[in-house]
């Protein structure tokens, strides 16, 4: 959806508003497409002293997976941007400026980024997930399994089988 910008300029109107769906099925995020549920956004346009302001928010749910135990996790993201708009190309280097390249602007061009800098490298379904067993793949949230006990750091299987030797001799 882009918004005519020249309606602000022009007129005494003071803000438009907006508010859309979008479709990011199709974006790819860290090799997987975690936008699988529609997005959000609504906001306004607004000519604030003859400086044209975009205020809105986007929200979604991302969906993942447990950084430990690989549980399928859905998160609820949600951002907000409040960006002076500016046709000026050198003024490019602010955090809250957006660049225009013509007479209109479409919020999505400024949500969509702040919403997936929202977005963590890593996610766990619980602060004190134990994940999975890297022998047996087990889900030590859910099975204790005896792996850690039975296996022996191979760098230290010759000191094992001189405390073998050891127990051995003393029985």
């Amino acid at each position: 959806m882009k918004i005519d910008l020249r309606k602000l300029t022009g007129s005494n109107t003071v803000s438009i508003p907006f508010s859309e769906t979008l479709d990011l099925r199709e974006e790819t995020l860290y090799g997987a497409k975690p936008f699988q549920s529609p997005v959000q956004i609504s906001g306004e346009v607004s000519n604030e002293s003859g400086v044209l302001r975009l205020k809105g928010t986007i929200k979604t749910i991302y969906s993942t997976a447990c950084a430990r135990c690989l549980k399928p996790l859905d998160i609820l993201l949600t951002a907000e941007a409040d960006m002076i708009l500016s046709d000026d190309p050198e003024a490019e280097e602010e955090d809250d400026l957006f660049v225009l390249t013509g007479d209109s602007v479409d919020p999505a061009d400024v949500l969509v980024p702040a919403l997936i800098l929202q977005v963590q490298m890593t996610y766990l379904c619980k602060e004190d997930c134990k994940g999975l067993c890297p022998h047996c793949g087990a889900d030590r949230n859910e099975v204790d399994c005896d792996c850690d006990k039975k296996q022996i750091d191979p760098r230290f299987a010759a000191l094992r089988a001189l405390l073998d030797s050891d127990e051995d001799k003393s029985t």
